[in-house]
């Protein structure tokens, strides 16, 4: 029983590996083509994602044709028209969401069932789509893209593994006791580092500015983290799925970029880049 123990964290280990091995190079060759392989990217991960979050809140009765409606319009009006053309396509998820639930007329109150519609919708369409806009900007659109996105993933790792070795103090025991502060400075201090190198001598961002940018991403990416470990905590389940394995469901891999990319986007905007 006991070697049976040890093996279980060292297999999730590997799996963690060859997962990212495998889909991290497509993920940053789709995003370097840009254009509707962005989109396509976003549209296959943001309905996996929205899957598993109203598979996870089935009890809330999620009006989920409603909320893959509303996300694909708000993908789509990114991609076709930006900013605004992604928020009025969200919007509708709120028109479409009070309609089905008269319709369907399901046992939770409509603040519940909508609410929760409308978190899916908002939490990864918004998110996702930040990434078409982020894709998209005037000049140095890869760069920027891929920097943050890179610099998420490299954050994360570097706070998994050190939160793994060094790891004593945790950093939210009630919402996701795995963390701890050493995993967090860590990643933060990784997170930093990426946007500065990559942008360095780029004729994009000054120094202070990727530092900033490093700053935000290394906030705002183990706020989504930990976002999403309250949202499971509050449906008593451990992961949103197993298609990637080690790293569990699609939500788990994307709930840190959810909330970096954003932040980042609005970032590049205040410094006039974006």
């Amino acid at each position: 029983m006991r070697a049976t123990g040890r093996r279980a964290p060292m297999s999730s280990f590997w799996s963690r590996i060859l997962v990212a091995a495998a889909g991290l190079p497509a993920v940053i060759g789709l995003l370097w083509l840009g254009g509707w392989w962005v989109f396509a990217l976003v549209v296959v991960a943001g309905f996996i994602a929205l899957h598993e979050l109203y598979t996870m809140t089935r009890n809330l009765r999620p009006v989920v044709l409603a909320g893959f409606a509303g996300t694909l319009l708000a993908l789509l009006g990114a991609q076709l028209g930006g900013l605004t053309w992604m928020m009025a396509g969200f919007m509708a998820t709120l028109a479409f969401a009070f309609l089905l639930k008269g319709v369907a007329d399901t046992t939770p109150p409509t603040t519940v069932s909508v609410g929760t519609t409308i978190l899916g919708a908002g939490w990864i369409g918004l998110g996702l789509g930040h990434l078409i806009l982020l894709r998209d900007i005037p000049v140095h659109a890869q760069l920027a893209t891929l920097t943050v996105v890179l610099a998420v993933f490299a954050s994360d790792t570097a706070a998994y593994f050190t939160g793994r070795l060094f790891g004593r103090h945790k950093l939210a025991p009630r919402t996701s006791p795995g963390k701890t502060w050493e995993g967090f400075v860590g990643g933060t201090i990784v997170a930093i580092l990426v946007p500065f190198f990559a942008m360095y001598k780029q004729d994009f961002l000054a120094d202070w500015q990727a530092v900033v940018l490093g700053i935000v991403i290394a906030v705002a990416a183990p706020v989504g983290d930990l976002f999403e470990s309250a949202i499971k905590r509050d449906m008593h389940v451990k992961d949103t799925g197993t298609l990637l394995a080690g790293h569990g469901g699609m939500l788990d891999r994307i709930d840190a970029q959810l909330f970096a990319i954003v932040a980042s986007f609005y970032v590049l905007v205040a410094y006039g880049a974006a």
